[in-house]
């Protein structure tokens, strides 16, 4: 019989409910994550649905991880064995990308795409404001007053809406309304410059994964099939492509799980529709759907409960009023229990038109928890706001961490503020002599005033440290460079990370990258950023291709040198950006919330968290749309459902959801704060906030709560051989910098040649796997080779020689030529492999799996000469990947083969046996590496003189 463990009634049906659509309406802290890993768990054990059947969707990377660790688990204490990567379990974005990955020669993407994130989809419309600008009637649709910046996000704004409510171009474009037909050629011209650089943004993953099913049934029938079970999570934060999707994938067998809150849905703002769950019976015939509530809260007080209750009932008061009609669905949540505390669990902490004396409440209140024992740890604390990037809001946090209380909220736009990233900037300003005069002298129209002050700060913070005597020879050293780069001549060998790599040399900044790991994330937040500054250095490097600094005159810029005009782009546009779009500092997902801190946090990012005091301030906000009259119009006439929300409500109901939210996180004591004045806090707030006891009323006794500890997150980390196991080994003290703190790799080795071969060569299995094998010609090759050529180059921003070309090509060709016509034996290419192991999660891709009898062999490629003495970690590696295959699969493993293009056919190969004994041995030791890297232990360094050669911490290392 199954164990439904603690669930309910109203869980255990929702559980056991497993064919046909159904929806879950589960309310906050009602044990929803916990029902949905059992339904996926009951569906395996008792209804015999294989895990490869299942496709699990949710709204975050965290949660989707955090789903792969409980179901994991699971498998682990029932004793089953699965490839993990077997199961589609993600966020829509990843399960959407694995589609289109699967069937890539079916889409418009070319191998080697590279993704935007949103700052990048951002820059990539900037750059590209000419090509904008042709368009015939652009003034009318963008703002008068925006620069190039701002009308960048307008046009993500349209394209991404109009991506997923899946309108065409076409259609735009033949409306009789000319503000429209722009709409519609700005659409056509973002997507072609998409389509010219092989890029894909995420509303397009799931806009392109929508059309590779509809055109191609062959493909939408082979997923319907496989997937027999879909649960999709957070579903009232869906869209419509992704409603689409889900219907799709489902096809007959409607065996839809969606799960979710009305009363949460919050990202209407990127295109959600909260009408998707509170329509969603809708989509079958009467009666189909089947409807369950989780509406028992196990997580909070019952007078936190019975607040947002009312909260959310609450709607009509002075100068306001609405009713939710048939756009919420009708629920009251019930507490486990009833609080037996004589103190009220929800108060306000407030002072009246007296700022500084609000803060010093609020820190009395925090400090006066931690001195008296109420609370362990600061981190049992969180603040909730509408936005962290208020001037009220860090002011809070600058006045709380100056008086002794550590203030966690990487959302602040406090990254640019930081020391060390002023430090830095200063440093790579004095060192650019001739963009640093040029801004002193005002003679660029950019960037603005404010711009202005932060580079003089940056600078004037660097000179002040540099004319320390400790500093003098960093400071000889900024002064040797300031002059070379003013009277450059030919290159240099190194761009702008190059720099700050060597920065690292002296004690002012190595003292920084000596900071322990396992600090806590206050302590280590410097030396965080350091490394996320390299990144977005890095960055820029890349969207350029600099690989070094270049004194040659630009034949297009009225003869200026490269060097100028980069370092004018680096810091007048590219910097100016990332400071305008505010930067987030470090999260670690692996922590709830780090220990030490009280957290600031979004109310949105705070979605699915729960912390025993949360203390809600943003009492100053106020229901706000942004009505954009012209999407108005094209939703009218162009979304493919009719409008639904009222748009004089849509305001209202959002602002309800979002304090909703907020208020259901607390566990044990729910505090609302402001200052008062004549506008905080808000008419919307009063009808409930003036009820509200005070935290300083003498009926309120703190000794009476008691407050959980925070809640611990148990997420498995992914390892492999080859990217980590094999270069903690190599050099810990490397891995270190670049995996767990996310430098970024400067001086990485050119890999180009390797990968073309390799991705040349999978072409070609995969046109075996297809049944294709008489396409496998030297002309289908080459012109194969030219196409991976042509999209990685651009992709990598690096070349090949043509010797360095042709050499590539022969790889393939010799491989080719050593098959003889014969490729009966190929099963499998590309085999991706991921298995749970008790506290981590192991994966690895095999190249090629060949069959030999009734076991398997598998074979590694590389892109080399072999050598006299086959290296260890080759075999390691094999063993891996042979024991991975045979747990994941059942299948036996009777050789591993490692195979060398550079070589002739009959001497390419090199042979291991599997031998179960060595194979032990072997993932013993992987898991002693694991746990070493797991506890952080990153003392070694490389003993080979060339990785250090290589490395761009030989500078701070001394080597």
């Amino acid at each position: 019989m199954y164990d439904f463990g603690n669930a309910n009634e109203d869980q255990k049906k929702a559980i056991t409910t497993a064919e046909g659509p159904v929806r879950i309406i589960a309310g906050p802290g009602t044990g929803k994550t916990y029902t949905l890993i059992q339904r996926a768990i009951y569906l395996i054990e008792e209804r015999n649905i294989a895990p490869k059947n299942i496709f699990m969707a949710t709204f975050t990377e965290k949660a989707a991880k955090e789903l792969i660790t409980r179901i994991t688990n699971a498998f682990s204490n029932r004793g089953i064995n699965v490839n993990i990567n077997d199961m589609y379990i993600g966020t829509f974005h990843s399960l959407c990308l694995r589609i289109l990955r699967e069937h890539l020669d079916d889409t418009r993407l070319s191998k080697n795409y590279r993704i935007l994130d949103d700052f990048d989809q951002h820059y990539l419309v900037s750059q590209n404001m000419k090509r904008f600008g042709n368009i015939h009637g652009i003034n009318n649709v963008l703002s008068l007053n925006g620069d190039d910046w701002e009308h960048a996000e307008e046009i993500c704004r349209y394209v991404n809406i109009l991506s997923e409510e899946l309108i065409t171009t076409e259609e735009l474009k033949a409306d009789s309304n000319t503000d429209i037909v722009a709409v519609g050629e700005i659409l056509e011209t973002y997507q072609a410059i998409l389509k010219e650089n092989n890029m894909i943004d995420f509303s397009f993953m799931q806009t392109e994964t929508y059309k590779l099913l509809c055109d191609h049934p062959e493909i939408l029938e082979e997923l319907q099939s496989r997937i027999t079970h879909i649960m999709i999570d957070e579903y009232q934060d869906t869209n419509y492509v992704q409603e689409q999707l889900v219907l799709l994938l489902a096809g007959e067998h409607k065996n839809i799980c969606v799960v979710g809150d009305d009363d949460q849905a919050l990202y209407r703002f990127r295109g959600a529709t909260v009408r998707n769950i509170l329509e969603f019976p809708q989509n079958f015939a009467t009666g189909e759907c089947r409807d369950i509530e989780l509406s028992t809260n196990y997580r909070s007080n019952s007078d936190i409960v019975d607040f947002y209750n009312r909260w959310m009932v609450t709607t009509q008061g002075a100068g306001f009023g609405f009713n939710w009609g048939n756009f919420r669905h009708p629920k009251t949540i019930e507490p486990h229990e009833k609080t037996t505390l004589n103190s009220p669990a929800v108060v306000k902490l407030s002072s009246q038109n007296d700022e500084n004396a609000w803060h010093q409440k609020i820190r009395k209140f925090i400090k006066g928890l931690k001195d008296s024992g109420k609370i362990t740890d600061y981190n049992q604390i969180a603040f909730l706001f509408k936005s962290v990037k208020h001037d009220r809001v860090t002011a809070l946090a600058q006045f709380l961490e100056a008086n002794g209380i550590n203030v966690y909220s990487p959302r602040s736009k406090m990254f640019f503020q930081r020391e060390e990233i002023q430090l830095i900037l200063g440093c790579l300003l004095i060192m650019f002599p001739n963009y640093a005069d040029k801004l002193k002298k005002r003679d660029y129209k950019q960037p603005q005033p404010e711009y202005l002050k932060y580079y003089r700060d940056c600078i004037l913070l660097a000179k002040d440290h540099l004319m320390k005597p400790e500093n003098k020879k960093l400071l000889k050293w900024v002064w040797s460079k300031r002059h070379s780069h003013s009277d450059l001549t030919g290159t240099t060998n190194y761009a702008y990370s190059g720099l700050i790599y060597q920065l690292f040399r002296h004690r002012l900044f190595s003292k920084i990258l000596d900071t322990d790991v396992n600090a806590g994330v206050i302590n280590t937040r410097p030396v965080r950023n350091i490394a996320k500054l390299t990144k977005l250095i890095g960055k820029f490097e890349a969207i350029y291709g600099l690989d070094f600094l270049d004194a040659k005159k630009s034949k297009s810029y009225k003869g200026w040198r490269m060097i100028d005009l980069y370092t004018e782009h680096l810091f007048n546009h590219y910097i100016r950006l990332l400071y305008d779009d505010g930067i987030g500092e470090y999260e670690d997902e692996s922590e709830y919330a780090p220990s030490g801190c009280v957290s600031f946090m979004t109310i949105h990012q705070s979605k699915g968290m729960e912390f025993p005091i949360v203390i809600v301030a943003s009492l100053w906000e106020w229901p706000w749309l942004n009505n954009d009259n012209l999407m108005n119009d094209i939703e009218a006439r162009y979304f493919k459902r009719k409008t639904s929300e009222p748009l004089a409500d849509r305001k209202y109901f959002d602002f309800w959801r979002l304090y909703y939210t907020a208020f259901s996180r607390a566990q044990n004591l729910l505090v609302l704060t402001c200052n008062e004045d004549a506008r905080t806090p808000r008419r919307y707030f009063r009808p409930l906030y003036g009820n509200l006891p005070s935290l300083e009323n003498q009926n309120f006794d703190i000794r009476e709560f008691t407050f959980e500890p925070i809640h611990n997150v148990n997420l498995k980390n992914t390892y492999s051989f080859t990217s980590h196991v094999m270069p903690y080994e190599t050099c810990s003290l490397q891995y270190k910098f670049y995996k767990e703190l996310g430098f970024h790799k400067a001086r990485a080795r050119n890999t180009l040649f390797g990968t073309l071969v390799h991705g040349t060569i999978e072409d070609i299995h995969r046109a075996v796997l297809r049944r294709e094998e008489q396409t496998i010609t030297e002309g289908n090759i080459k012109q194969w080779f030219n196409s991976n050529y042509g999209s990685l180059s651009k992709s990598v921003h690096m070349k090949l020689t043509q010797p360095q070309q042709d050499d590539a090509l022969k790889h393939v060709l010799r491989y080719v030529a050593a098959q003889n016509g014969n490729w009966s034996r190929i099963k499998q290419a590309e085999v991706k492999l991921s298995l749970a192991k008790p506290d981590y999660i192991i994966e690895g891709k095999v190249d090629l799996i060949r069959s030999d009898g009734d076991k398997v062999e598998i074979v590694d490629f590389k892109t080399e000469r072999k050598p006299v003495s086959v290296s260890q970690c080759y075999r390691h590696q094999l063993h891996v990947y042979a024991h991975l295959f045979e747990q994941c699969t059942g299948q036996s493993v009777s050789k591993m083969i490692l195979y060398y293009t550079g070589e002739d056919s009959e001497n390419a190969t090199v042979t291991f046996d599997y031998n179960e004994g060595t194979v032990h041995d072997i993932m013993a030791n992987f898991d002693n590496t694991v746990h070493q890297i797991e506890r952080r232990d990153f003392q070694t360094c490389a003993g080979n003189r060339m990785i250090c050669e290589r490395c761009d911490f030989s500078s701070y290392c001394g080597k």
